[in-house]
């Protein structure tokens, strides 16, 4: 339809040239995208006029997208804004109307063109007087920005779960099909689905979804998918895709949506370049509720075919349909992962019991149900017997699914945790055969290695990680191995950028290290004012130990210790630092015992522990001795069994 406008219109000191697809201020370029630059077009040819969102709907997206219109004018609109020096609170050009749309408030005037000199020089041409007029530019496929979701049935979401991925990993194969391209993998985010409709029982979907595709496309070596640590804190926030990707180091990002309407299911998605915002796939998925395994068979089968998906036979396995699960047992799974991403697992414990209840032989439902025994063991102080759950459950999980890479990076990182790192080595390799590029995987191995004192390794594998996937353990990425070698300003370099009580305990650590003592105990204790636990009390004594407090930081370690003995809680690596401490509150007796219990509990870093200067002070006693050769002859045997 054409506009009503002419070529070339200004307003306060905006000058736009609806040809040229071009805003400017003051005679400088102002940068604005296609689809706000569109917008703004449509507001000025009704200045003055509310312009609903069903009108806006019709000039400015194609049919097909009135699932996401929402969310897209909503960016759109905030661009256009932005682009204007505008705000919604008090707005000079743009006023949202209630529930209705939008109008534009500006004086218009018109001219034939824009002055070559200083500025913007307009004709005072009335509105009503006849001049040249400007057909608006229709884009040649809508660009979106941000998605509106809808609501999604849960029984919809193996099948969702798994047609999408194989859309996904079909859609990025072929990008990386062409001659010459890199090899390295191509980045992935997939961000939690946004839940559009009213019920709002229905939002542990939003994360839980995004969970499953990211485990699924765990499988895919051609691609590196950030971790659901990662993507959690998108979750029922409004998207600036090309923010994101920047934030998450990615090149693609995966957006959708769910709406669920009596037995009906619909499901939208769009995988969008983040450089260009170019789509590269995208699709409306209409399910019924009643047939939903047979439909995602018969629908996966097509794509397949469609798209020539070439993907390795053992990757392709892994994309196959997963075998028929109870739709109530899948639901508690969903709930589940929820609550696990928000770190509650007690109530995750308990929906994944439902699960595996319900249907025994659900792998993923054991996998999961164990790593929720396994953070609370570790987090909220479970203790010894979550740990014993916590490892049954995951190898029921494995003997159901020999090969489920999240059962088994899990498995090992228990494994590691209660000193058994000889039997994780050989899971996180294998894990590793089954797909070389997994960042998990990589970093974990990492992890072992450096109770193992294979330091070296163990940064070779961390930074392998870290380049497969920058968010790969979330904000647990700490590299301690650099540390460890005496690489204090690496070590240091290699935190997470943010002040989490986490963050400060190692931050202070470094700087311990690097005897930048003020910075330190002040990071000390501002970790431990966050959260006191157990590496937070651990800061605090050292922080103690700064200020000349010894009695004080002996007193909190002796309480720390006395609670990972009572309850098995901690890792050996977490019992070392305990010795450390106190070695540098010169009580060398529970220095020794701890580190005894360190390094018999499975933290035999002997390069580390035998330079280790915060234990320089114990190595004229004979019990130390005694200790480093036990540490110093394991090292050997690891390095003998996994090395030569």
């Amino acid at each position: 339809m054409p506009s009503t406008l002419p070529s070339l219109v200004r307003f306060a000191n905006f000058a736009v040239d609806l040809r040229a697809g071009e805003l400017r201020r003051e005679g400088s370029r102002v940068r604005l995208q296609e689809q706000p630059f569109l917008l703004l077009a449509v507001l000025l040819e009704y200045a003055g006029e509310v312009v609903t969102r069903e009108e806006l709907r019709k000039r400015l997206w194609s049919e097909d997208t009135f699932v996401d219109f929402d969310h897209r004018l909503a960016v759109a609109v905030s661009k256009l804004r932005d682009a204007l020096r505008d705000s919604a609170e008090n707005p000079k050009f743009v006023e949202t109307v209630g529930r209705r749309g939008y109008r534009f408030l500006g004086q218009l005037e018109f001219t034939d063109s824009l002055s070559a000199d200083s500025g913007v020089r307009m004709s005072d041409t009335p509105l009503s007087q006849p001049t040249e007029r400007a057909e608006l530019p229709k884009p040649a496929h809508p660009q979106p920005r941000r998605y509106r979701v809808n609501r999604l049935i849960f029984l919809s979401t193996v099948g969702f779960a798994i047609l999408l991925g194989v859309i996904v990993v079909t859609k990025l194969v072929h990008i990386r099909s062409g001659k010459g391209q890199s090899t390295a993998p191509r980045s992935l985010a997939i961000l939690p689905l946004q839940n559009r409709g009213e019920d709002s029982r229905s939002d542990f979907l939003g994360l839980s979804l995004a969970d499953v595709l990211i485990t699924k496309l765990a499988y895919v070596s051609s691609l590196s998918v950030r971790p659901s640590a990662a993507i959690e804190k998108y979750r029922g926030t409004a998207i600036d895709l090309q923010k994101v990707a920047a934030d998450l180091k990615v090149d693609t990002l995966l957006t959708g949506s769910f709406i669920r309407d009596g037995n009906n299911l619909r499901i939208t998605y769009q995988l969008v370049d983040a450089k260009t915002e170019k789509i590269l796939g995208q699709g409306v998925i209409d399910l019924k509720y009643d047939n939903l395994l047979a439909v995602q068979d018969k629908v996966t089968g097509q794509l397949i075919s469609e798209l020539q998906l070439n993907l390795p036979p053992g990757e392709a396995e892994h994309l196959k349909p997963e075998a028929s699960v109870s739709p109530l047992a899948y639901e508690y799974f969903l709930q589940g992962l929820d609550l696990y991403g928000q770190h509650k697992f007690p109530l995750a414990i308990n929906m994944f019991e439902k699960t595996t209840e319900i249907d025994p032989n659900y792998a993923p439902g054991w996998a999961y149900l164990g790593a929720s025994y396994n953070s609370d063991a570790a987090f909220e102080l479970g203790g010894r017997e979550q740990y014993r759950r916590a490892q049954a459950a995951y190898e029921r999980a494995l003997a159901i699914r020999p090969n489920l890479l999240d059962a088994q990076i899990f498995l090992a990182n228990l494994l590691i945790d209660t000193g058994k790192v000889e039997q994780a080595v050989p899971l996180l390799r294998d894990a590793l055969k089954t797909n070389g590029n997994y960042a998990a995987a990589h970093w974990e191995l990492g992890y072992a290695y450096r109770f193992a004192g294979m330091l070296d390794e163990s940064v070779a594998e961390c930074e392998r990680a870290r380049q497969l996937a920058p968010f790969v353990k979330g904000n647990g990425a700490v590299l301690n191995s650099y540390l460890y070698l005496g690489e204090y300003q690496k070590f240091l370099e290699s935190l997470p950028a943010d002040d989490s009580s986490f963050s400060l305990f190692y931050r202070g650590f470094g700087e311990f290290h690097e005897k930048q003592f003020d910075r330190a105990a002040n990071d000390f204790d501002r970790a431990y004012q966050l959260d006191p636990n157990l590496y937070t009390g651990i800061g605090k004594a050292l922080s103690d130990a700064i200020h000349q407090h010894a009695k004080e930081g002996l007193q909190l370690l002796s309480g720390l210790e006395r609670t990972v003995k009572q309850r098995g809680v901690g890792d050996p690596e977490a019992t070392y630092k305990i010795a450390q401490a106190y070695a540098v509150l010169a009580d060398k007796s529970s220095a020794l015992r701890a580190l005894r219990m360190s390094v018999e509990g499975g933290f035999f870093s002997y390069p580390y522990i035998d330079k280790d200067p915060l234990l320089n002070d114990l190595h004229g006693e004979s019990e130390f001795a005694q200790i480093l050769d036990i540490a110093h002859q394991r090292h050997e045997a690891f390095k003998n069994s996994f090395f030569r």
